[in-house]
């Protein structure tokens, strides 16, 4: 005669298949984690700058961004301060890319004489004509580069900055940009993303256009193909990483370029920008005042006019409510480069 197993052992064997099967059961129904980085890009539904030209898909006939999410994650989610999404925006973050340089060894020959960009100064509500020539030059090299926008006559302005370190004014400047309904762009060194992430990330969150700057600042006319795209990848990557932002604009570094340094951006699906209004307001050491800053600014006021200022300048920071209030007396509108 067979033994009967006890009571509480067919006990315990019936309840661990049933916990099993409810774990299996759950597991199956069960959606993805959001700590994939492929799964985050496919949920997210808050607004994203458009990415390079060449990021948006894996599958194009010539790469030239590789995208990996390998150290995306773990990166965003161990930035200090971030969201519960892992970056400063609580967006969630993008996965890293990799720039493929094409003709790293300029086999081409495209000249890599420097270039110091110039734009006059504008009168009486015109673009100097150097900036007219220039913008004329660019087209005709099949460049998109942006001094200005010529192809109107309407009274719009394009704000932008250039930040490559924080002196204090920013937070004032982004204060008036939101009370005064202003979008700008904010063309950035990966020094000032690292040392300045909340201004940035409010930057994001309030609407403006964050630009990549390089990461060290160099003369682009005078570093390798490889050199440049690694410039442009570093900053790439930390507004990717730490922020789920991915920026398409860029500005020259002391807005010096060369035919080379001009092709490699641009491939690498960059849009340069320029400008076609600016003044000596970097030099920290020599404040002119507010009121020399506001009658710079508005006198070279003209349609399409892109506007650089440094972030730095307490000068610009004391006159921008009242450099906005007059350029809309005087009919003009300020319009995003996204609009350009």
């Amino acid at each position: 005669m067979k033994k009967k197993l006890p009571v509480f052992a067919l006990v315990i064997v019936l309840i661990a298949a049933v916990v099993l099967a409810g774990e299996w059961i759950r597991r199956s129904h069960a959606p993805l984690e959001e700590t994939d980085p492929e799964t985050r890009i496919e949920t997210n539904t808050e607004p994203q700058t458009a990415l390079p030209a060449a990021a948006t898909t894996l599958t194009q006939t010539e790469p030239v961004v590789t995208e990996t999410t390998t150290a995306a994650a773990t990166a965003a989610t161990s930035a200090p301060d971030a969201g519960s999404r892992g970056t400063y925006t609580n967006r969630f973050p993008l996965p890293e890319i990799r720039y493929t340089v094409t003709d790293p060894d300029n086999t081409r020959g495209l000249s890599t004489r420097r270039i110091d960009h110039s734009f006059g100064v504008p009168k009486n509500e015109q673009p100097n004509a150097i900036s007219v020539n220039g913008q004329e030059e660019l087209r005709r090299m099949g460049s998109k580069a942006v001094i200005y926008d010529a192809d109107t006559q309407e009274k719009v302005l394009y704000l932008t900055f250039d930040c490559g370190f924080e002196n204090g004014n920013t937070a004032h400047i982004l204060d008036v940009l939101r009370d005064k309904q202003v979008p700008a762009a904010f063309f950035c060194t990966l020094y000032h993303i690292r040392q300045q992430p909340q201004l940035v990330a409010r930057m994001i969150e309030e609407g403006h256009v964050v630009g990549n700057h390089s990461d060290t600042h160099p003369d682009f006319s005078s570093i390798s193909r490889t050199r440049m795209a690694k410039e442009l990848e570093a900053v790439e990557n930390e507004l990717r990483t730490n922020f789920g932002y991915s920026s398409t604009y860029f500005r020259f570094p002391e807005g010096a370029y060369s035919e080379n340094a001009l092709d490699l951006v641009e491939s690498l699906g960059y849009t340069p920008v320029f400008w076609s209004s600016a003044y000596a307001d970097w030099d920290t050491s020599n404040p002119k005042g507010a009121d020399y800053a506001y009658r710079t600014v508005t006198a070279r006021l003209h349609p399409g006019a892109v506007i650089l200022l440094h972030a730095v300048s307490p000068d610009n920071a004391a006159a921008m409510a009242d450099i906005i209030d007059t350029a809309r007396q005087m009919g003009y509108t300020f319009r995003s480069l996204t609009e350009l």
